[in-house]
C-alpha cells in the first residue's frame, strides 16, 4: 500500500513522530516506544549543575519570542521550580507566564508555546510539548513545535488532519531531571506515570530533546526517532519529583 493510500498515522515519519509525542500518551507503552526506535544515548547521568552566567546584552537569536526574560548557558535547577498546573488534554501541564512560559497559549489553552531561555523554560516546554500531543485536537499543528531538519519538512509538505481517536492508557509526569543544558541545547528527562491499558503502574523515562530556534524550545526529532531512548524505571530515585495530580 502506498502512503497515498494510507492513513498519516501509518505513513513511517508520523510512525516517528507519533510515538514521541503522541503514541506514548495514548496507549503506545514502553514496549511501542522502545520497539520502533531505540534511541541515540542511553546514559541518563545528570549533568553537575552550574550558576547561569548573566550578561546585560543577549547573543543574536537568544531573545525570547514573545518578550519573556531570562537566559542561561548552564543548568542552575536544583529543585523543583514553582509552577500553576494545568490540565492540556489528558495531562497537568506546569506554568507559569511570566517566568518560565508559556507566553502563548492557543485554542482555548491547549496549544501552549514560548517558553524562556533556561533550563525551567526547557522543562516546562517538554512537559507542554507532551501535553499537547495528547489532544488529538493538535495532530496538525504538532509539526510547529519541532526543531529544524528533515522530519519537519516531510511533515510541512505532507500534513496530517487532526484525529478523534484515543485509548485509555494515559499519563503524567512524575518527576524530572537535566541530562544536559546549554543555551541551544537541552535534554531533559520526564519521569512519566502511566495508568490504564497494558502499561498501568509503570514508571517510564521519556527523555526529551529540545532545541532553541526562533526564539522558543523546539523538540528534537531526526528520521530514527528520538535521539535518547525511553526506557522502563523501577522508581524515582535520581529524579526530582514533580507532579500537578
Amino acid at each position: 500500500m502506498s502512503n497515498a493510500e494510507q492513513p498519516f498515522y501509518r505513513r513511517p515519519v508520523w510512525i516517528v513522530v507519533a510515538i514521541f509525542l503522541a503514541v506514548v500518551l495514548l496507549g503506545g507503552g514502553i514496549a511501542a516506544v522502545t520497539g520502533v526506535f531505540g534511541g541515540g544515548d542511553d546514559d541518563n547521568t545528570a549533568a553537575p549543575t552550574a550558576t547561569p552566567s548573566a550578561t546585560s546584552e543577549l547573543p543574536a537569536g537568544a531573545e525570547s519570542v514573545c518578550g519573556l526574560e531570562g537566559y542561561a548557558t548552564e543548568n542552575d535547577l536544583t529543585d523543583a521550580p514553582s509552577a500553576t498546573w494545568k490540565i492540556v488534554g489528558n495531562m497537568a501541564t506546569p506554568q507559569d507566564s511570566e517566568v518560565a512560559g508559556p507566553g502563548s497559549t492557543e485554542d482555548d489553552g491547549r496549544f501552549n508555546t514560548c517558553f524562556a531561555h533556561t533550563p525551567s523554560g526547557a522543562l516546562f516546554a517538554s512537559v507542554n510539548y507532551l501535553a499537547a500531543s495528547s489532544d488529538s485536537r493538535n495532530v496538525p499543528r504538532l509539526v510547529e513545535l519541532l526543531a529544524d531538519g528533515p522530519v519537519k519538512d516531510e511533515l510541512e509538505a505532507t500534513p496530517a488532519p487532526a484525529s478523534d481517536s484515543g485509548d485509555a492508557t494515559r499519563a503524567q509526569v512524575a518527576g524530572f531531571k537535566i541530562d544536559s543544558y546549554s543555551a541551544t541545547e537541552a535534554t531533559i528527562d520526564l519521569a512519566m506515570s502511566y495508568t490504564g491499558g497494558t502499561t498501568d503502574g509503570q514508571l517510564i523515562s521519556i527523555p526529551m530533546v529540545v532545541r532553541w530556534e526562533d526564539g522558543d524550545w523546539k523538540i528534537v526529532v531526526d528520521v530514527s526517532g528520538s535521539p535518547v531512548a525511553p526506557a522502563a524505571l523501577s522508581s524515582l530515585g535520581g529524579y526530582i519529583p514533580f507532579a500537578g495530580v
